[in-house]
C-alpha cells in the first residue's frame, strides 16, 4: 500500500510539474483564421485599450505644485502641467519621506501634502470627532478581565 501511494504521489507530482510546458498559447495570424459572416477584423491598435487614469487633471496638478512650493520642494510657479520639474520635486518629496519614487504621485504623499480626500460633505462631517481613543487605564477592571478572558490571554 505504501508503494502504491508513493507511486501515485510521484505520478501526480510529475504531471503537475510538466503541465506548464503544455500550456503554451497558439497565435494565429489573420490569414489562418476563417472569416465568418458578421465578424469584423479588429486591428492590433484598436484591440489594445488603455485602462485607468492616463494623465493628471491640470487643476489637480496645480494643487500638487502649490503644495510642493509651500513645502519648498518646487521653486517654479504652479502652471498646471505635469512636467519634469514637477515630477522631480514629487520624487524628491517622496524619497525624503522614505516612500517609493517610481510611481507618481503616491497617495501617502498627497495626504501628507494636505491633498487627501475631502470629507467636508460627509453625512457626519459636522459632528464627527477624530480624538484619540481613551487610555487603557480608563477601562473598568471587570471589563478588561472579560477582554483578557475572551482573548485567551493570561496576565
Amino acid at each position: 500500500m505504501l508503494s502504491f501511494r508513493a507511486n501515485l504521489t510521484f505520478v501526480l507530482s510529475a504531471a503537475l510539474t510538466a503541465s506548464p510546458a503544455f500550456a503554451t498559447r497558439t497565435h494565429r495570424t489573420s490569414s489562418s483564421v476563417n472569416s465568418h459572416a458578421g465578424h469584423k477584423q479588429v486591428s492590433k491598435a484598436q484591440s489594445h485599450r488603455l485602462h485607468g487614469q492616463q494623465a493628471i487633471d491640470p487643476a489637480r496638478v496645480t494643487e500638487i505644485q502649490q503644495a510642493l512650493i509651500r513645502e519648498h520642494y518646487l521653486s517654479s510657479e504652479a502652471n498646471g502641467r505635469w512636467d519634469t520639474t514637477t515630477e522631480a520635486a514629487m520624487q524628491k518629496y517622496q524619497a525624503d519621506q522614505g516612500w517609493q519614487t517610481k510611481l507618481m504621485p503616491d497617495s501617502r504623499a498627497l495626504k501628507k501634502l494636505g491633498l487627501g480626500p475631502d470629507y467636508s460633505t460627509a453625512i457626519n462631517a459636522k459632528t464627527a470627532t477624530f480624538n484619540d481613543p481613551p487610555p487603557v487605564t480608563s477601562i473598568p477592571a471587570d471589563q478588561a478581565a472579560g477582554f483578557v478572558q475572551s482573548a485567551h490571554l493570561h496576565q
